[in-house]
């Protein structure tokens, strides 16, 4: 009845939490876990940097660095790295259909400084400057006529291919300002050439 008690009997007696927090279990991190405040006083940030001025230009070295990143992008074309307007299969679209079509408000600007050169020419003769300016007049209205058939040929396509829920506010705006550039200056840069319709 008073017996000692065997080794078994102690061995069981050990308490079960510190037993199973002995046995290390595969996939832990071996390490005890940081306590509340510890953890809170590790992510605290400055909200303002000790030394300013090399804050700035790290930061404007990023911006730059971004810029620099978005505009490579924007001559090979690489979508990850685009600038959020020009990014998306719509967008792309939009902007192979443009670049695929010869638009008249393309030529606009060509058309603009050689009718203004022609009026400073033209000075002695009052007669021929105010035809060259009836004339800006008319190119002007034929490339605006010229974007409203672009624009509703494109949306017929754009609804076809993404739905009419995809058509949004800004959409037209993206295709008549892209339409007005000279292709050469256009960015991001054409990746198709004149003819070559996306399907």
């Amino acid at each position: 009845m008073f017996s000692r008690k065997k080794s078994s009997d102690v061995a069981s007696a050990v308490d079960p939490v510190t037993a199973a927090a002995e046995i290390e279990q595969p996939g832990s991190k071996g390490r005890p876990t940081p306590k509340r405040k510890v953890s809170e006083a590790a992510n605290k940030r400055p909200l303002v940097p000790d030394d300013r001025r090399a804050a700035a230009k790290a930061a404007r070295s990023k911006q730059r660095e971004s810029r620099d990143l978005e505009y490579q992008a924007m001559k090979s074309g690489d979508e990850k790295n685009l600038p959020p307007r020009d990014r998306g299969q719509l967008r792309r679209y939009i902007r192979n259909y443009v670049d695929a079509r010869r638009n008249v408000a393309e030529y606009f600007l060509f058309i603009a400084a050689a009718f203004l050169v022609l009026t400073f020419v033209s000075s002695k003769a009052p007669g021929l400057a105010v035809l060259a300016i009836l004339a800006v007049y008319v190119v002007v209205l034929v490339a605006i006529v010229d974007s409203a058939i672009m624009w509703r040929m494109l949306k017929k396509r754009l609804v076809a291919k993404f739905g009419a829920d995809a058509v949004v506010r800004g959409t037209m705006m993206y295709a008549v300002m892209r339409a007005f550039q000279i292709r050469r200056a256009r960015l991001p840069k054409p990746m198709v050439k004149h003819g070559e319709y996306p399907s």
